[in-house]
């Protein structure tokens, strides 16, 4: 990096090192020029009316970048697909989901970029649902010049098939919703799941589930499983009866169906007695009482996944443990605190 005088009419693509200050009495004062701002032609005529004939600029030697380069090609080597890049402003740029989906990142990789000394990528939580123009991700170098070395390590770390963060898109499911308990099924009590399967369902687009009603019996839930799946359904959430107690039976209405049981029970606080079983490719969300009467529970953390096509393992259950008791805030802003952000 040289830094040197230049007559400003030849100065177009140098960098400069300082800022360029304008004044107009009752009207602007502060810099219209940053330092490191690279010269335009079109910025010639404006430095020339300020009195600059002469102004310091910075020359890269080869093997440099300025920061917008380098920071530019660092954001195109972490995103993946579904992501959009915004910027340069003050040497940084932003990733934005295009549509809204599923964010994905490789944090082991994403450490290994953040231990390079002077680049800094910064992302939202791993398996965190976005909307359409959200921004998930910020990247830049700290200095206003930085050794090209530097930023081909960050490259050679995203040089790998699956991408370092990507945004997947939700998919068109068809959600159905089996109520279970005699008391519902008897209209003793009014129902209070579809309601809340209906309001969720809504929040990623999906059309007004199909729901079913049966009581306590394994085999009747096991049948209406089935029927849900016949009639087009391609996840099933399945509610009541999910604790220990003798008379109920969901969980083993769930196995009559001959589905594989992934994960029954996880570190998640609401949703305790959470389950999660796939007949063949379809998944079977067997959910406790608290996601009636709570805003977000462990139902909220799986179903963005589910939704994007993702196979849930037991595993990734019982990673939520780290993380996975909600704060029960007065008001609720889910996604946008810390429930089921550390072990994912």
């Amino acid at each position: 990096m040289i830094i040197s005088e230049i007559e400003t009419k030849n100065a177009v693509g140098h960098l400069l090192c300082h800022d360029i200050t304008k004044i107009e009495k009752g009207a602007f004062k502060g810099a219209i020029f940053k330092k490191g701002h690279q010269i335009r032609p079109e910025d010639v005529e404006t430095l020339l009316n300020l009195g600059k004939n002469h102004i310091y600029t910075l020359e890269l030697e080869p093997g440099e970048l300025h920061e917008e380069t380098a920071g530019g090609r660092i954001a195109r080597a972490i995103a993946g697909p579904g992501l959009n890049i915004e910027g340069p402003a003050e040497g940084r740029l932003n990733l934005v989901a295009d549509a809204p989906g599923l964010l994905t990142v490789d944090a082991s990789r994403l450490l290994q970029i953040n231990s390079i000394p002077d680049v800094i990528v910064a992302t939202l939580h791993n398996y965190s649902p976005v909307k359409a123009g959200e921004k998930v991700a910020g990247a830049k170098v700290i200095p206003l010049v930085i050794g090209e070395a530097t930023v081909k390590q960050v490259e050679q770390i995203c040089a790998f098939t699956d991408p370092l963060l990507s945004v997947t898109p939700y998919r068109p499911f068809k959600l159905g919703g089996l109520i279970t308990g005699r008391e519902v099924f008897e209209g003793r009590i009014k129902d209070s799941f579809a309601p809340v399967l209906t309001e969720k369902a809504a929040g990623y687009n999906l059309e007004v589930p199909l729901f079913k009603y049966c009581p306590d019996d394994a085999d009747l839930i096991a049948q209406m499983i089935k029927e849900l799946i016949a009639e087009g359904c391609n996840l099933i959430t399945i509610t009541g009866g999910m604790s220990v107690d003798p008379d109920d039976v969901t969980p083993s209405g769930i196995r009559k169906t001959g589905a594989e049981i992934i994960k029954y029970g996880a570190p998640a606080l609401p949703g305790a007695m959470f389950l999660l079983a796939y007949l063949k490719d379809i998944p079977l969300v067997g959910l406790p009482a608290c996601a009636m009467y709570f805003n977000t529970t462990i139902f909220d953390l799986i179903l963005p996944r589910l939704l994007a096509g993702n196979r849930v393992s037991a595993g990734d259950i019982a990673a939520l443990g780290h993380g996975g008791l909600c704060r029960q805030c007065k008001v609720c802003a889910y996604p946008h605190c810390s429930f089921g952000k550390g072990g994912i």
